[in-house]
Order: C-alpha cells, then sequence, then structure tokens
C-alpha cells in the first residue's frame, strides 16, 4: 500500500542505487560498443545538428533571435540551449513505451524492481544531455567569453523537468504494454512538440493569445528559463518555478502510481 500511495518511493530507488548505476553504464557503453570511435559519438552528434539546424533556419531562412542584432553564432547558441533540453525529451519519451517490452526477462523475475527502468533510461539522456552542454559551454566560450554566474542554477531550472519525463515515462512505460500503438502515437505527438516548443523561435514572437497557450508546453518554461541563466544571466522566475515544480511532482507521482498498480498484470500480457 506504501508503494501505492506514497510519492515516488525514494528508497526504493535509493536501495537499488547500484543497479541503476550499472544499468544505466551498461546502456551508455552498449550504445557505442563496436563503432570505431565510441563515446565521441557523443560529441559528434550534437555538433552536427548544430550545424545543421543553423544552416537551415540562420542562412537558408535568414532567421535571427530578437532582429537583425543578433549574429548567427548568438542565434546557433541559443537554439543548441534548447536543443539539448528537446533532445532530451524526445529520446526519453520515445524509448518510454518500448521499456518494459525491451525487457521482458525481468517482468517475470519477481525481486527485480521494474519502475527502475524509466530512471535508468533518464540517466542515460542526463548522460547525452551533459556531453552537449560541454559542446555548447566550449561553443560559448571561444565565441563569447566566459558565461554568467547564473550558469550555475541550471541543475536547480532542470530537476523539475526531469521529474516530469520521469512521471511521462512511467505512464507510457506502462501504457506500451497494453497498448502497442502508443509507440507510433508518441513519436508523432514528440515531433509535433518540437514545432510547438520555443526552440526555434522567440515565445516573444508569438502574438499574446498564443503565447497563453504555449506555457501549457511542459517544454516552454524549462527551456526559456535555461536559456535565461545559461545565456543572459538573468536568475529564476521563482514563483513559475515553484509552480512547475508543484506540477512535475504530481506528474511524477501519478505516473509513479499508475506504473504500480498496473505492473502486476505485465506478465499476462507480455
Amino acid at each position: 500500500m506504501d508503494s501505492f500511495l506514497s510519492p515516488p518511493s525514494f528508497r526504493t530507488f535509493y536501495s537499488n542505487r547500484d543497479l541503476i548505476l550499472n544499468l544505466t553504464r551498461r546502456e551508455i557503453q552498449g550504445r557505442y560498443r563496436g563503432s570505431l570511435i565510441g563515446v565521441l559519438w557523443s560529441f559528434l552528434t550534437p555538433l552536427l545538428m548544430l550545424a545543421i539546424y543553423t544552416f537551415v533556419f540562420s542562412v537558408v531562412f535568414q532567421a535571427r533571435w530578437g532582429g537583425d542584432e543578433a549574429s548567427r553564432t548568438d542565434f546557433a547558441l541559443i537554439l543548441f540551449a534548447g536543443l539539448m533540453i528537446f533532445n532530451l525529451f524526445s529520446e526519453t519519451i520515445n524509448r518510454a513505451p518500448g521499456l518494459v517490452l525491451g525487457n521482458a526477462n525481468y517482468v517475470k523475475k519477481v525481486v527485480f524492481p521494474l519502475e527502475i527502468l524509466p530512471v535508468v533510461s533518464l540517466g542515460t539522456a542526463i548522460f547525452q544531455l551533459s556531453i552537449s552542454f560541454i559542446v555548447w559551454l566550449l561553443f560559448f566560450i571561444i565565441f563569447r567569453g566566459v558565461p554568467p554566474l547564473t550558469i550555475f542554477l541550471l541543475p536547480l531550472v532542470l530537476l523539475p523537468f526531469f521529474l516530469i519525463v520521469l512521471g511521462i515515462s512511467w505512464m507510457l512505460a506502462s501504457l506500451g504494454v497494453y497498448v502497442r500503438d502508443v509507440n507510433q502515437i508518441i513519436g508523432v505527438l514528440v515531433t509535433v512538440s518540437m514545432f510547438l516548443s520555443p526552440l526555434f523561435y522567440s515565445i516573444s514572437a508569438l502574438p499574446e493569445q498564443f503565447q497563453v497557450f504555449m506555457m501549457l508546453n511542459p517544454l516552454t518554461f524549462v527551456i526559456e528559463q535555461a536559456r535565461q541563466v545559461m545565456i543572459w544571466g538573468e536568475g529564476i522566475r521563482w514563483m513559475g518555478w515553484g509552480i512547475y515544480c508543484l506540477v512535475s511532482l504530481l506528474i511524477a507521482w501519478v505516473g509513479f502510481i499508475w506504473f504500480m498498480k498496473t505492473k502486476k498484470g505485465f506478465a499476462d500480457v507480455i
């Protein structure tokens, strides 16, 4: 009963911390096993995507952030800051419906805590986010110098976002077992969310009536706040951050309860 009605049981995750770390490490190593340059792909992939997006939007479409005074370098830094966050969301959410199905051998092992699978998936995505952040930081230092001190607030900005992603992952991991079409539906929705998030444009560029709806997107607040602390040296909007934290805790709690209540039937379906 405690595991159902309490918030995501941190005791469960703490007691299985070594298992989570080992599975995350194995996931990261398995991703690059057999490749010629291994983990260097973690650096090359974001660099390649940054170059492509910057060329398409700032050269082909002549896009500028905040007017003509913004340079292509500024556009690249602003774009990449948002893409790092979206890529974590995209990778984790796209994988979520297949987490339990892809680890069917664990389902009938009573001692294995299936609820840690989304945590492992998130940990792997956070590793990629960290590599992308290092690439972004080097790019920023080379072209703009030392970043503002507010950049140290970034982990605080991202923490509630991680909880939201985790809560959604628990829901989708469970749904993916019972409804196999979820994987295709989520792929479409994630693609749509990319264009409905302030990645390639500023939210201020939208008419006011659309800005309200844009703020309902869980990606909007975290992307905007991340750019403020990383690039523009502005602090956290604490009122918005507090509301965002409450929403993230609620989503994580509901997702965890849903997963724990539905996992009893996994073995009968798989």
